[in-house]
């Protein structure tokens, strides 16, 4: 490991501390540390990287925060294949697993290249209007449809292949990866799914009819989601950070993209405690 780069959640003054101790110590070991432009800024530093150019320079990357920083920064990796170490700057993360107690050893075992990877399956959405594909999403967790405030339910026909699955009336409609089972799937009653089960996961959101209930299909599926509604306010989502308004007849396609990330697991919590402990099963 000759090389690491640094994201983190820019407006924690504990995360942004944390970078600049980090940055110190990887370089007293001989690592080349490289830090994303706008956090290299709030840390006093002289130099940075555009948050974009800086995954392909690096053998490993180091985050900062929390989920939500993790799977911003996993999109910018995209198919580079580069590992991510997430770090839990405050209450246990799913995917930000490793708390501050344990950075160092973990860094450790990492620059010693003694790390096992935990592959999650990305997805690969695309916007279609009118014949063209005007968006395209790479997505770690999830893809929301989901209705304005004031609009009323809303018809989305969904395909699985080539196969008609039904036409969900609903609030909204949640595809998700394994990975992303523990976020909105999760609050919208749909399953939790073991990241390294290779499916998707269709959730309603509140549903008009009690009878439509999450679906679980393979992941070499194609989802294909039609907007049949006319002049409600609806929006797509990817990741709940980046998306686009929805106009009728839109058409969404969601499959498993080609790549996935890399997360650098720890060593010291598996999967089912972080679940115990985040969930808080078995307290009283």
């Amino acid at each position: 490991m000759k090389s690491i780069g640094i994201y983190a959640k820019r407006n924690n003054p504990d995360a942004v501390q944390v970078a600049i101790q980090l940055k110190a110590w990887l370089a007293e070991r001989g690592i080349r540390v490289l830090v994303e432009r706008k956090l290299a800024a709030n840390m006093g530093a002289a130099e940075g990287v555009p948050s974009r150019e800086l995954p392909p320079l690096v053998d490993c990357i180091v985050v900062l925060g929390g989920d939500g920083t993790l799977i911003s920064v996993a999109r910018k990796v995209g198919n580079l294949g580069v590992p991510i170490l997430g770090v839990n700057l405050g209450s246990l993360g799913f995917l930000t697993e490793i708390t501050l107690d344990d950075l160092y050893d973990e860094l450790q075992r990492v620059i010693n290249d003694d790390f096992e990877i935990s592959d999650r399956i990305m997805l690969q959405a695309a916007v279609e209007r009118e014949g063209e594909r005007i968006a395209e999403y790479q997505v770690l967790n999830d893809v929301v449809i989901n209705k304005g405030a004031l609009a009323r339910i809303i018809d989305m026909e969904v395909w699985v292949d080539d196969s008609y699955l039904t036409t969900f009336k609903a609030d909204g409609l949640i595809v998700s990866s394994p990975t992303g089972s523990t976020a909105y799937n999760l609050a919208a009653g749909g399953p939790i799914i073991y990241p390294g089960l290779r499916c998707l996961v269709i959730t309603p959101i509140c549903p008009h009819m009690l009878t439509n209930r999450p679906i679980i299909v393979s992941d070499e599926s194609l989802i294909r989601i039609i907007m049949r509604f006319n002049e409600e306010r609806v929006f797509f989502t990817a990741d709940g950070q980046v998306g686009m308004a929805m106009q009728a007849q839109d058409v969404v396609e969601i499959c498993k993209a080609e790549q996935c990330t890399h997360l650098i697991r720890s060593a010291k919590k598996e999967y089912f405690e972080v679940l115990r402990t985040k969930l808080r099963w078995g307290e009283r």
